[in-house]
Formats: structure tokens, C-alpha cells, sequence
């Protein structure tokens, strides 16, 4: 990557943006300054202050073919092609081209947010007194030059023409970089003093104000315009890889000459999430998800295809994606869309329904990619067998909770061949690395956690009924039941008979229930919230302890209001039921700390437990 660094005058930048040399990727975001902040930039070029550097790209580039776009407020002639794109400085360069040209009226907002339109003047006599009183010189009036107030029934200013503008000593900043316009004006003033003095201390100086800039030339890569975007964009929120390459798309000359139009990738992307958000549990799923998905397919097709000593690496950092090409995206596009679908009824099969009780998010995008790659025959039994074992593995493991680049590399290269049964595949490391504590139980007790949502699952798929409604929690049911997640020895409970606190929030004590049999609980010790329940859902008390068990809870326990009978039954089964979801043996550990020390964090998920535990009871 070369660069150079010029100093350009405000007035080539006005110009170069007006007639078209100067243009936006068409990817950039909309402008959005302020008020005031257009008016303290002013104030910044009035004192001769630095007000910071542009970068721009030449155009040219054949690796970065970015669709250019005016800087709102400029309308160079259609025929015009940019021969620099302004990566950062877009809400400076947008201020100045409206509020220095024509009429100086800038549509821009107050700090609350509403639409208004502005112009800026200078105070001559103000100003000419020293760098110090120009904040004060520098004012921003509506676009028709009326101030009023007493809502608008009093005028305070008004600098609707220009000899009003005279009048009143207010010099229009919109002929800042017009000279022959700034001579008719100021002839018209009638002040020779005044004029001289505000020529020598304001104008002239001005007029050789110059904005530094990092120019890039044409061979800067891809990557390195991304990093741009990321560290040096000034103005705004920095853009990711998928605005990159939706302008990369765009551009994409092939396409044009295919279809006659551009490539929209934001359109594409809408299109597969509104069928996205219609399934509850991977309504989540981000335009960058869905582009990790296709650049594994593509990477992993690229792999097999090279028979060299060296082949490409499986992979979806950020690079890679934007290394996509658009032909590329368009072979895979559907199937992955597909595979997505295909993911929200998996999660279903394993009773995850909603983003709430999602485990990992970053873990469906391997998982489509594997759908995608096996198509129909993940759902054979021995596949889905192994997947769903590779995916509770994941889950219980907590394997996807850090950088997850490497290890959606890895599951996609080893999972589909161990999957399918494939002589001489090996485990995948996923599945190898994967191991679960016993002691782990203790401190897993909000749904910040991976493993605290998967056993919540786990125990719903092992065949929990409601215990009012004697309804299985499927995935109808578990939403016209509003079921979530409660304590079974109530919170306020186990306050009042001293329960350790972190026996009392573990995922032991918890279980899936509908909202009114939450509510039917309460506080209320067991013996007596049971009694409550056979009363109100007309069950005997054999029936409802059938109830309990397929929560894996001990009846006789919560009859006896028994609380550490309670908790080491259901931890023993709870354990049992890890074991039996990751495909291995734990290790029981021969003697568990004292709970409270393992808990060193519980006070930093106070927050959290305080919110749970306010729905809960």
C-alpha cells in the first residue's frame, strides 16, 4: 500500500466535491451532524485551528471497486466518475460543501434530534477583535434568516436579505470561499473600515486554510481499506465487513454487464432475515453471520479443489470474507439461507426456542455450514446423532464463548466426515476438548450463561410437563404457556431458612414452568405449594408426583420441604443428563468445595439474578 500526504485549501475540497472528483463509497452511512458541531467546525477554520486530516482512495483500484456516491447536498453532472473516494473526514467535508455554497442552508438537527435546516453568519465587529471572541461571532439562525421566539410571534434577528445581513453587521459564511460574491458584498456594506479590518483578520486568512490528507493509492488492498474503517473513521460508527462488501458488490462490472443494474447484497441480506425473524431462536442471526456461513462453504470448496502441498486455509476471518466474490456468494447464497432454516428446527429438536435461551449464537454458523455441506443427510439417524452430540458438546463444553474464527474452521474441516461415519475420520476437537465439571453446577445460575441455558433444554427435552397443566413443553406450547425459567424451593424461601446462596441460584434449583404455575408457588414452601396445586388442577398427589419426576425432582424431597435431599438428588441426575448429551463419562470429583468458594463472581451477577429472580417471584 503506497500513500501520500497533501494539503489541500478548503476551497479545492468545496470544489473537487460540488463537481464530482470528490465522491463517497457507496457503502458510507448517511450524514448526520448536528447543529452545533457544524457550527464549532466553522469557528475551528475562522481561528485557524486544525480541524484534523481526510483520507481519500484513488480510484482505479481493480482489487477495491467501490460504487461511488455525491456527498448529500452536491449534484455533480451524471457523466462525472470520482477519482477520489473519501473514506474518513464524510461529516466535515458534507458540512462545509452545505453550509460554505449557494445558499448556505445545511439540514442538520438539534442535540434532540429534530430535523431543521441552518445558516451560518459571522459577526464582523465580533470577530475582528481577536481568535477569543469568534465562538462568540459565530451564529446559526434557521434557513429563512428569521430568529424569533415567544413561539415565533417575536422577531430577534432577522437576516432574511442581504441588506438586512449589512444592517446588522452579519457577514453570510456561505460566500466564505466566493470572492467575487464577497466583493459585491462587501462594497454594498458601506464601511470601509470595517471591511478592511474584517478582510485582513478573517477573510484572508481563511482563505489559504488547507485540511491535511492520507491519500491511498490504487494498489491498497482490501484488508487495508477495512482497517481504515475500523481505526481511523472519524465521523462515525466504524463500518463493517458487510457494508464493505455490499459496496464491493455493487461495483462488481461482471454483474452489470449480466443484469444491466447493480448488485444491492443489503437487499439480498433483508430478503433472508425477515424469514429469519420469523423463527424466534435464530432471529439473531447478523448479516455477518450469514457471510461467515458462505466464506467457510467457499474456503472449504477452494480447499478441496487445490491438490498443491499448500491448499488455502478452511476460514472466515475477516479477510476472507472480503476476499467474497460476488459469484461466489451467489452459488452459495440460497443453500446457506436454507441451512439457516434448518437450524431453527434443529434447535427446536433440542427444545431451544427462543434467543433467549440460545446458548451460543456464534456456534449456528458452523452448524449451517455442516448442514449445508451434508444437505439431507445430516438428517440421517447416525448423523444426526453425531451433530447433535457435536453440538451439546459445544454448548456444555463452553467452546464458543471466546474467538471463534479457528474453531469454525476446525468443526467445519473434521465434523461432516465424523458425521457421516467416514473410515478413518477422527473425533472432532470440539468434541474431544469438551469436558464439564461437576462443580460447575454451582456457579452456572443465570442465562448469561451457555451451559445454564443448555441444561435448561436438556431438561425440558427429557420430557418435563407443566405441573398445573400436564402439557409437555414443545414448541407451541412452551410460548402459549409463557414458560421460563423458575426456582422449584421458591427465592424467598430460601432467605428466610438461610439457604446458601449459591445453592439457591444454581441451575439445580431451577426448572422450566408456565407462568401461572409460577405465580400459583410464590413464596411458599413446597409442601405447601404442592397441596395448592393438586387443589387448584384437581390431581392427586401420585399424579403430581409423577409430575415432578419428569423434572428429574425428588418428590419425597419437596414434600419434606427437604432441601439438600432435594439438591443432591437433582444434581446427580442433572449430571446424568450432561453425560448422556456429550457422549462421554464425567469425572465425579470425590469432594466438592464449600459451595460459597466457588462463587467468587457471584456479586458481579447480582444484576442479573435480581432481574431473574424478580420475574420469578
Amino acid at each position: 500500500m503506497g500513500f501520500s500526504t497533501p494539503q489541500y485549501l478548503v476551497s479545492e475540497y468545496i470544489k473537487w466535491t460540488h463537481n464530482g472528483t470528490i465522491q463517497l463509497p457507496d457503502f458510507q452511512r448517511g450524514y448526520k451532524w448536528e447543529d452545533d458541531r457544524i457550527r464549532q467546525l466553522l469557528i475551528t477554520i475562522l481561528r485557524g485551528h486544525p480541524m484534523g486530516i481526510v483520507m481519500l482512495l484513488k480510484t482505479g483500484n481493480e482489487s477495491v471497486r467501490f460504487k461511488p456516491k455525491p456527498l448529500e447536498g452536491t449534484a455533480p453532472a451524471d457523466e462525472v466518475e470520482a477519482q477520489k473516494l473519501l473514506l474518513d473526514g464524510q461529516q466535515r467535508l458534507t458540512s462545509l460543501s452545505q453550509a460554505l455554497v449557494g445558499t448556505g442552508v445545511v439540514a442538520t438537527k438539534d442535540s434532540r434530534g429534530k430535523l431543521l435546516d441552518r445558516r451560518y453568519y459571522v459577526h464582523m465587529e465580533t470577530a475582528i477583535q481577536g481568535e477569543d471572541r469568534v465562538d462568540e461571532a459565530v451564529i446559526s439562525v434557521p434557513a429563512d434568516g428569521v430568529v424569533r421566539s415567544n413561539f415565533g410571534r417575536t422577531i430577534e434577528l432577522d437576516l432574511s436579505t442581504p441588506e438586512l445581513e449589512r444592517e446588522h453587521g452579519y457577514f453570510p459564511l456561505r460566500l466564505l470561499y466566493q470572492p467575487d460574491e464577497v466583493m459585491t458584498w462587501m462594497f454594498a456594506l458601506g464601511n470601509i473600515p470595517l471591511a478592511q479590518q474584517f478582510n485582513k483578520r478573517v477573510l484572508g486568512p481563511v482563505a489559504s486554510y488547507t485540511i491535511p490528507a492520507i491519500e491511498l493509492d490504487q494498489n491498497t488492498s482490501k484488508s487495508a481499506v477495512a482497517t481504515v474503517f475500523e481505526k481511523v473513521n472519524t465521523g462515525g460508527m466504524p463500518l463493517n465487513v458487510f457494508e464493505l462488501l455490499t459496496a464491493m458488490f455493487a461495483g462488481d462490472a461482471a454483474y452489470y454487464d449480466r443484469t444491466g443494474e447493480d448488485f444491492r447484497l443489503s437487499d439480498d441480506w433483508h430478503a433472508a432475515h425477515q424469514q429469519f425473524a420469523a423463527e424466534p431462536a435464530i432471529r439473531g442471526v447478523s448479516s455477518t453471520d450469514f457471510l461467515q456461513a458462505i466464506t467457510l462453504v467457499v474456503t472449504r470448496a477452494k480447499n478441496l479443489a487445490d491438490s498443491s502441498s499448500r491448499p488455502p486455509a478452511i476460514s472466515a476471518k475477516r479477510d476472507d470474507i472480503l476476499e467474497l466474490q460476488l459469484d461466489d456468494y451467489l452459488i452459495w447464497r440460497d443453500k446457506v439461507r436454507d441451512a439457516f432454516l434448518w437450524v431453527a428446527t434443529f434447535l427446536a429438536d433440542q427444545h431451544v426456542f427462543d434467543a433467549r435461551f440460545l446458548p451460543y449464537a456464534t456456534q449456528l454458523v458452523p452448524l449451517a455450514v455442516i448442514r449445508t455441506i451434508l444437505g439431507t443427510g445430516t438428517d440421517l439417524h447416525s448423523a444426526r446423532q453425531r451433530i447433535t452430540e457435536w453440538f451439546w458438546c459445544g454448548v456444555l463444553g463452553e467452546l464458543y464463548g471466546g474467538a471463534t474464527e479457528t474453531r469454525f474452521a476446525r468443526d467445519v474441516e473434521q465434523v461432516p466426515a465424523w458425521a457421516q461415519g467416514d473410515e478413518g475420520a477422527a473425533v472432532p476437537r470440539t468434541v474431544s476438548d469438551a469436558s464439564f465439571q461437576e462443580s460447575r453446577l454451582y456457579t452456572l445460575r443465570t442465562r448469561g450463561s451457555a451451559a445454564y441455558k443448555g441444561i435448561y433444554a436438556l431438561l425440558i427435552g427429557e420430557g418435563a410437563k407443566d405441573w398445573m397443566f400436564d402439557q409437555s413443553f414443545g414448541k407451541v406450547q412452551y410460548t402459549d404457556l409463557k414458560t421460563d425459567i423458575h426456582h422449584i424451593f421458591p427465592y424467598k424461601w430460601c432467605i428466610d431458612n438461610k439457604i446458601d446462596p449459591v445453592l439457591r441460584e444454581s441451575i439445580v434449583n431451577k426448572t422450566a414452568l408456565a407462568a401461572t404455575t409460577n405465580r400459583t408457588i410464590g413464596a411458599a414452601a413446597p409442601s405447601k405449594y404442592l397441596r395448592v396445586i393438586e387443589d387448584r388442577s384437581k390431581v392427586d398427589e401420585s399424579e403430581l408426583d409423577a409430575l415432578l419426576r419428569t423434572h428429574l425432582v425428588d418428590p419425597d424431597a419437596l414434600r419434606a420441604d427437604d432441601f439438600d435431599a432435594h439438591f443432591a438428588h437433582r444434581k446427580e441426575a442433572v449430571l446424568h443428563l450432561i453425560e448422556n448429551a456429550m457422549g462421554k463419562p464425567l469425572q465425579r470429583e470425590a469432594s466438592v468445595q464449600e459451595p460459597a468458594r466457588l462463587a467468587d463472581d457471584f456479586e458481579e451477577e447480582s444484576a442479573d439474578l435480581e432481574l431473574e429472580n424478580a420475574e420469578d417471584d
